[in-house]
């Protein structure tokens, strides 16, 4: 589904999806990623969907959603796999800029070392670059990124597209528990952070069901820390770990919508309850499409999710 949501963002308030990658084609297989373990691994931009049709299919869920007197506030890619992986990239952002809602795109830095990603990205008006670690072991335990990839061409990489970009440019650190999270590491990556002068550094923990059996949230004591480290290197630093909300607005189609959104987005039980609630569902119908094998639960940090496995 190249379309998704809206969902609520803590950084980008209510954000529309664009999906530009099928499942799950990526260039790394984080051990928490919320969609899963890697099927495709490439490091390699092609072509995946036509970009006139996934411009039309975001005209209209946004008609749709204006209809309901909805308008969000970002058209945000954060798709089923690495979005700079699309060939197409550049092209997309330049004919959705025709609605007139702020573009973002959520990386993982695995390509910002080429200079055509850096360029196309510039077309974005907030740009997130992941930095897990720039100690090369915890990188590769916690990214498990494609062989191709090297670590120190991706950190020159976000030098450079900081260096040049000229929109709001922010990181994101995902901490688990044991792996990336000990305070030396911590101090590295901070003091590369702050090289990039990031408007804002991000230190997520996952929230959401994680790709791998095992995966710890970091402590609070360590998110603690964190901040402490980063801000102490003169990072506006900022914890993104608590819950978003049941905010998630529809357009007249709820199952097919809460679809869509649990293929990219797991959703806690309490927020899909309450979205098919809404649309007026029967009680039932989550029980079904589980039943149906088009939706799975599972259960993380104490909250029972549902999410839609690729393929499904």
């Amino acid at each position: 589904m190249p379309v998704f949501g809206p969902i609520p963002s803590r950084r980008l308030g209510l954000s529309l999806g664009i999906n530009n990658i099928p499942p799950k084609h990526c260039s790394y297989s984080c051990v928490y990623c919320q969609i899963g373990r890697t099927s495709a691994m490439t490091a390699e931009r092609r072509y995946f969907y036509p970009p006139a049709g996934l411009v039309v299919e975001a005209g209209r869920k946004l008609d749709s959603l204006a209809a309901s007197g909805v308008k969000p506030d970002y058209l945000t890619f954060v798709p089923d796999g690495e979005p700079t992986l699309d060939i197409n990239l550049g092209m997309e952002l330049g004919l959705l800029k025709k609605h007139g809602i702020k573009l973002a795109v959520i990386s993982n830095s695995s390509l910002i070392h080429l200079p055509e990603v850096r360029r196309e990205l510039s077309l974005a008006d907030w740009v997130s670059l992941k930095v897990d670690s720039v100690d090369e072991k915890a990188w590769r335990v916690a990214d498990r990124p494609h062989g191709a990839l090297k670590l120190a061409d991706i950190l020159a990489g976000v030098e450079a597209f900081a260096r040049d970009y000229k929109g709001r440019f922010v990181t994101e650190t995902m901490l688990v528990k044991g792996l990336n999270d000990d305070p030396v590491g911590l101090a590295r990556t901070a003091a590369f952070l702050a090289g990039v002068k990031p408007a804002a550094a991000y230190i997520l923990t996952p929230t959401r069901p994680p790709a791998e059996s095992g995966v710890e949230r970091a402590t609070e004591d360590m998110l603690a820390a964190a901040w402490n480290i980063f801000t102490a290197a003169g990072l506006k630093a900022e914890i993104v770990a608590g819950y978003e909300g049941n905010a998630f607005p529809g357009t007249g189609k709820p199952v097919e919508e809460l679809l869509g959104t649990c293929s990219v987005h797991p959703m806690r039980e309490d927020a899909a309850e309450e979205f098919l609630r809404r649309a007026g569902e029967p009680p039932d119908t989550l029980a079904g499409l589980v039943e149906k094998g088009l939706l799975a639960r599972t259960s993380f940090g104490g909250s029972v999710f549902y999410i839609r496995r690729p393929g499904k």
